[in-house]
């Protein structure tokens, strides 16, 4: 196993010194720095475990340096080392992130035995983050990241409609995390302490829908040697969560009504409904009132399901999120991957913010895994993102012939339409005649920045 950097923080050259003997005597490999901005730039392009820094230098105080590091690389732990004159402020340290305080001048055994400790309560903290990745794995890590204003909006639906026990319908395009919030539903619920069953309808084979969500008794069909609970059973007192419903056979979706409004089921081979407590929860990535139009889904169906809808916008509309979704998936899979990269080229942020996402924030979860397993240093650069160019910017130039042409008429077109709907999407599709799906899909095609 690979030993555990210190970075030791003092002005005063002998003091650094003898902290370097005692650590590597200890077996820890050490850095320093004889200042906080020296100890900065060191962060900055070496991976730490611990930083065991004076409280008072000459050019500041541990102190401040305490609160950059807990900004930037809160999975640092920081112990301060301090005269007995300044113990009130090592103590106010402490409610400021900092792991120990050391009084001066330092004994060796009690130094080791604070770092030691340290270290333990570090790995701790990455083996939770490492777990509450694996549970959350599949759609993104169990964390709600964003604050712009229409992410705001979608968690303020989840304050909403957590406590009720409506339906409620999740839309949005791949990608977008419509388990995530089916599972941030279910975590704020009265429900919280029963179980969350997800259920992918579009893995199911058809032939296998009906008895996998209303189980079925023995003898039903060859092979049920024994009566079987199905999904809707598993998911008693708590939410069931039915990912791609359009995906549910017409046959199957009188059952599923029945489910909603008469709160009761009937197993394969069953002559008596059994009676159900389930939250249900659904999603698509497809316009279900179109899906109703074509046949495809019943239209009762589709409006006990909408009783309360969640619209998860697109990646490309709440931009303003990348920031902090790109340092929330480096913290998991610094843990998960057992890695030290906590910077980030601003070229890569820049990238970011250009790219389209067409696939959504599990492209960008997928992108910066990727980029991790491949980056040997602490920092994410651009050529770690070779699968990621930004959009060729749009041409207005009219000579380029009768395709360009045509793209600026549609690109004119639906930029008039978003302004006077003041870009309710929604109503501007209906203005142009078409779906809100192809709406998005022609936004995404002409490179429509809104």
């Amino acid at each position: 196993m690979q030993a555990n950097t210190i970075l030791i923080v003092d002005d005063e050259l002998s003091i650094r010194e003898s902290l370097e003997k005692v650590l590597h005597k200890a077996g820890y490999l050490t850095l320093t720095a004889g200042s906080g901005n020296e100890a900065l730039a060191c962060l900055n392009q070496n991976p730490v475990d611990i930083i065991l820094s004076d409280l008072k230098m000459a050019d500041g105080d541990g102190v401040a340096l305490l609160k950059s590091v807990k900004r930037s690389f809160p999975e640092i732990e920081v112990i301060l080392l301090t005269g007995y004159g300044t113990i009130e402020i090592a103590v106010e340290a402490m409610r400021e992130g900092a792991y120990d305080f050391i009084a001066k001048p330092p004994k060796k055994a009690i130094i080791l035995n604070a770092i030691e400790r340290a270290i333990e309560r570090k790995n701790l903290a990455q083996e939770n983050q490492y777990l509450r990745a694996q549970l959350g794995k599949g759609s993104t890590a169990g964390e709600l990241v964003g604050k712009s204003a229409p992410f705001r909006k979608v968690l303020e639906m989840i304050d909403r409609v957590a406590p009720l026990i409506s339906t409620v319908l999740i839309t949005g395009e791949s990608g977008t995390g419509k388990e995530l919030i089916a599972r941030a539903i279910h975590r704020q619920s009265p429900r919280v302490f029963k179980n969350f069953v997800p259920v992918n309808c579009a893995a199911i084979p058809e032939n296998l829908v009906e008895s996998e969500l209303f189980g079925y008794l023995k003898g039903a069909f060859t092979g049920a040697s024994r009566d079987k609970n199905g999904l809707f059973k598993e998911a008693e007192g708590g939410t069931i969560f039915l990912d791609e419903i359009v995906s549910i056979p017409l046959t199957l979706q009188v059952k599923l009504l029945r489910a909603i409004e008469q709160k009761e089921i009937m197993p394969v081979g069953g002559t008596k409904p059994e009676i159900i407590d389930v939250r249900i929860v659904t999603a698509t990535n497809k316009n279900l009132a179109e899906e109703v139009k074509r046949g495809h889904f019943r239209d009762d169906l589709y409006y006990r399901l909408n009783v309360v809808e969640i619209l998860l916008p697109p990646l490309r509309e709440r931009k303003e999120d990348i920031p902090e979704l790109l340092s929330h998936f480096l913290r998991i899979y610094n843990a998960q991957l057992n890695k030290k990269i906590h910077d980030v080229d601003p070229a890569v942020l820049s990238l970011f913010m250009k790219y389209d996402w067409k696939g959504n924030v599990r492209e960008l979860e997928n992108a910066i895994e990727r980029a991790m397993i491949m980056c040997d240093t602490c920092a994410l650069r651009l050529e770690h993102f070779p699968q990621i160019s930004p959009p060729p910017p749009f041409t207005d130039n009219w000579r380029s012939g009768l395709k360009d042409s045509l793209r600026q008429f549609e690109h004119d077109t639906i930029l008039k339409a978003l302004a006077a709907s003041d870009y309710d999407k929604s109503k501007a599709a209906q203005m142009l005649g078409m779906s809100l799906s192809s709406l998005y899909r022609k936004i995404s095609e002409l490179n429509i920045s809104l």
